[in-house]
């Protein structure tokens, strides 16, 4: 039975032994490889005194060497925390700081970049370091990889966690503050993986494009999906659209799950997306947001026999909901319902369920609510809160997740998303979801990137505000932008000012970072 992350992996290697299981440049391994490199860094990193529950941290870009410590850590009992290659010094530090993390595998280069920050983590013990040879710095205990995977190890005879225990932290942006850590159990993780693959029909005849990081919820999944159904995973970093069509073509993908932005690159008009044919891409998936309306049309057109499959989540309960791609006629701009086995509730600010067409919060209970944030029991206790309605009477102290999301459902029970409650925009007495404001500008065909924020406004409380990129191929004129958006918005939602950039700024996540964008002057015009 595989009830711990590693379990997905040793299964699949007994099953597919001689089946590829990654690949990532020139380097192709089977599932005997991976499971034997998996296994000797457990046994090496047990060997130097790693115990039950301890944090490890993973500071690298995408790669084997990433691939194989996620499972090499959960083999060896401890807690992976990966974070995100793009994250600089500082970010790093307060990662590893706030968790109490003992070690990091990483780089030389990038150990080199943390030497100010690590210095002042009493509690980090160790590094594993990638590359071989020239010397490391003195005052801290390191171990080459290449020998950690090496080390000779029984697989079978070490797991002493359980379902429940503590297997990952992610840490993701808030609103205000630092990230914060979001912990999940080998159980959420387990049967995460389980529900994406029954839903999107994931079975060992799927190759995988991984292109999202897994220090990201939803990446970490594709790859815990991949392995626990003995697909294939090809990972790469890609900088132009056209990176991601070779990769596709190449390697006949089966399945790929991009960001907003992501898939902006891919749908535009020079885009060699619309150049080719994918016989082999099964299935396109969305996460990070909703995705524009705009480019849904142009990939739904250039992919005709690819399903699509709009996703909703959050890292706090992982997936809440889908669409099923024979809905998309119908409610292109729906969420969906509930993933499988799991309860999703929309309950309004008087704590009563919603009726169709109400506003409400997204609150969602199943196996994938996550265990809370790392050091943080007030947060915590904001988020995963007693079942509304399930009362004493339960019998169960089980906690139900809420999002701070804000839906509608419509007669059916399909889903639409508002906002976020701490992001909606609130303007001469108006709520506003920046995300309908977004949508109007996308679909205005002018833009490539948007983003709305809320600016103080001595008038009207807050001034509904847009940050825009430019298409390159056609001229532009604010007006005409201003005009169109007048037919798909009511006045009190029209941006008082558009503002344009080259780009606009991103979180390691690829998202849209919002708090930049509510923290920038608005001196930029069109």
């Amino acid at each position: 039975m595989d009830y711990l992350v590693h379990h997905m992996l040793r299964t699949s290697a007994r099953r597919f032994s001689e089946k590829t299981a990654l690949v990532y440049r020139d380097e192709i391994l089977t599932y005997r490889d991976v499971m034997a490199q998996v296994s000797g860094l457990a046994a090496g990193l047990r060997r130097i005194g790693l115990e039950r529950g301890d944090r490890v941290g993973i500071y690298l870009d995408p790669s084997v060497e990433l691939v194989v410590s996620i499972f090499g850590i959960s083999q060896a009992n401890a807690v992976f925390v990966p974070m995100n290659g793009l994250l600089l010094a500082d970010q790093v530090g307060h990662i590893a700081q706030d968790c109490e993390m003992r070690g990091v595998i990483t780089t030389r280069k990038r150990l080199a970049s943390l030497l100010d920050v690590i210095t002042l983590l009493p509690k980090l013990e160790f590094f594993i370091i990638i590359e071989d040879g020239s010397e490391i710095h003195d005052s801290f205990s390191t171990h080459p990889y290449s020998e950690m995977i090496a080390s000779n190890s029984d697989a079978t005879d070490f797991d002493y966690c359980i379902e429940k225990d503590l297997a990952a932290i992610l840490y993701t942006s808030g609103s205000t503050g630092k990230p914060k850590g979001v912990m999940l159990s080998h159980s959420n993780i387990v049967n995460g993986s389980s529900i994406v693959s029954t839903y999107l029909e994931i079975t060992d005849r799927d190759k995988i494009l991984a292109v999202l990081p897994f220090s990201f919820d939803a990446g970490l999944n594709q790859l815990m999906t991949a392995f626990q159904q003995g697909c294939t995973l090809v990972l790469m970093t890609f900088v132009f659209a056209k990176d991601i069509v070779k990769m596709l073509l190449k390697e006949n993908i089966t399945g790929l799950a991009g960001v907003p932005t992501m898939w902006n690159l891919l749908g535009q008009t020079n885009s060699t997306l619309h150049k080719n044919s994918f016989p082999h891409l099964r299935y396109i998936t969305n996460t990070g947001g909703a995705m524009p309306q705009n480019v849904l049309g142009v990939l739904r057109k250039s992919l005709p026999t690819t399903s699509v499959y709009l996703m909703y989540g959050l890292t706090e309960a992982f997936r809440s909901t889908y669409l099923p791609p024979e809905e998309l006629d119908q409610r292109p701009t729906s969420m969906g319902k509930a993933i499988p086995n799991t309860e999703i509730l929309v309950v309004t600010e008087h704590g009563e369920l919603a009726k169709p067409g109400d506003v409400g919060e997204l609150v969602h209970r199943g196996p994938t609510v996550s265990l809370g944030y790392w050091g943080n029991q007030e947060l915590t206790a904001k988020v995963l809160r007693p079942h509304p309605f399930m009362g004493a009477n339960g019998g169960s102290e089980e906690k139900v997740c809420y999002s701070g999301d804000l839906v509608k459902m419509d007669e059916e029970g399909f889903l639409y998303f508002v906002g976020r409650r701490d992001s909606m925009i609130k303007s001469a007495g108006f709520r506003i979801s920046r995300t309908e404001v977004e949508e109007a500008l996308y679909q205005s065909g002018m833009v490539t990137e948007a983003g709305v924020v809320g600016v103080p406004d001595d008038i009207l409380g807050q001034a509904v505000t847009a940050w825009i990129v430019k298409k390159d191929e056609s001229p532009f004129n604010l007006a005409d932008l201003n005009a169109y958006c007048s037919t798909k918005l009511p006045r009190y939602m029209m941006p008082k000012s558009i503002h344009v950039l080259e780009s606009l700024p991103k979180t390691p996540n690829g998202k849209i970072d919002y708090t930049s964008l509510q923290s920038m002057k608005v001196t930029v015009d069109a």
